[in-house]
């Protein structure tokens, strides 16, 4: 029997794609199995983006349904609001609803800051902000942003998947407040699959480049941004001897190398219209070879990505930029990190030629070390 509300604030709906839908699902439903009654809103007022035309829509008919789809999909078909700012409609339960989920929920945990904290959700209990891209915002309030460090000064608890945080050669900005460090959990048995098929390619979705979110720190620039890391990986999986295909959109220039190279490229739309296209995707390779953010390789965050934590969960091994990941996961077999070039050959190599094995590594460091049950849990109890 559930004993406690717990409202999640997120941004699938603002942003209807399959990476974004998983992650919130993640947190729904393992803070669900352990026990709270949970919710979903969107409040944020920020006016909802169109993947199909790429630009912000003129309605949000697209973002309701995904969000209506991906709640009745986990069993939570009465437990959403989504904001329509544009026609100020509450979609879902309600306006009246979400105003009494602000009063009497014991928790509210603001998903990657998606909503801009306001009086009514200090309303309820605590508030909880779980920052998934870290760094920005530290250097923001560093360089003395008043806005960001109201917002921050706003949460009761802050987490971060920062997850070397504090320590000497992480360079994000470490000032008074107390960061908790934790990664994106998974939900296990969404992710149950059968064994990558020798051969079949190594694969990866995503943004290609990301614009507004740069970092100057100590006078480096971080991009938040990880298309010039692909540029490096253009000629890896030839040099290794495996197939590649990734689910970007690069300028056709830049689509042209790629292919030129031996990358099949696919249309990340298509991809990420639905949580199952997106799970068939994942399921279809062998594993993942992927690029980072420069901001999070730059500053040593020990940052891991959750649609890699995905990857693992279905037995396919991970092989992406070094944040520091080996201070902080277990990394050689399943999850293979690399600096150079060179060492994504390599580390390309070392899967191809034990596939097996580092699928059965990559589950089993998912159970370990992703589990929802395990990750939320220990959220929670830092919370308390």
């Amino acid at each position: 029997m559930k004993t406690d509300r717990l409202l999640v604030l997120g941004l699938m709906g603002r942003y209807p794609l399959a990476g974004v839908g998983w992650q919130a699902v993640h947190y729904l439903v393992g803070l669900e199995r352990l026990g709270w009654e949970v919710f979903y809103a969107e409040d944020s007022g920020a006016p909802p983006y169109s993947p199909g035309r790429i630009a912000l829509g003129s309605d949000a008919e697209e973002n309701v349904a995904f969000v209506r789809d991906v709640m009745a999909s986990i069993g939570l078909a009465d437990r959403w609001v989504y904001w329509d700012v544009l026609e100020d409609r509450h979609h879902g339960l309600g306006r009246d609803a979400l105003e009494e989920l602000y009063a009497t929920s014991a928790q509210i945990w603001n998903l990657c800051g998606a909503t801009r904290p306001r009086a009514e959700h200090r309303r309820g209990g605590v508030l909880v902000y779980v920052q998934t891209d870290p760094g920005v915002e530290q250097a923001a309030a560093a360089a003395g942003d008043m806005d960001v460090a109201a917002m921050l000064e706003a949460h009761d608890v802050l987490f971060t998947y920062a997850e070397r945080f504090g320590r000497p050669d992480c360079l994000v900005p470490v000032d008074r407040r107390r960061w908790l460090t934790t990664r994106p959990p998974v939900v296990l048995d969404f992710w149950e699959s059968p064994p990558p098929r020798s051969g079949s390619p190594f694969t990866t979705v995503g943004t290609w480049e990301n614009r507004g979110k740069d970092v100057v720190h100590a006078g480096a620039l971080w991009r938040w941004s990880k298309h010039a890391s692909f540029l490096d990986l253009i000629d890896v999986p030839a040099r290794a001897g495996v197939r590649a295909e990734a689910a970007l959109a690069p300028p056709d220039d830049v689509a042209a190398r790629f292919r030129a190279s031996g990358w099949s490229l696919r249309d990340p739309r298509e991809v990420s219209a639905s949580l199952e296209a997106y799970r068939d995707f994942v399921r279809s390779s062998c594993g993942e070879l992927t690029a980072t953010k420069e901001i999070y390789v730059r500053s040593r965050s020990g940052w891991f990505s959750d649609r890699s934590a995905c990857y693992l969960a279905a037995g396919r091994p991970v092989v992406t930029a070094d944040t520091g990941l080996g201070d902080v996961l277990p990394c050689g077999r399943g999850l293979l990190a690399y600096r150079t070039p060179d060492e994504a050959v390599a580390a390309l190599e070392a899967v191809r030629d034990d596939l097996p094995a580092h699928a059965r590594a990559a589950r089993a460091l998912a159970e370990e070390h992703f589990d929802a049950l395990r990750v939320l849990g220990a959220m929670l109890e830092r919370i308390r």
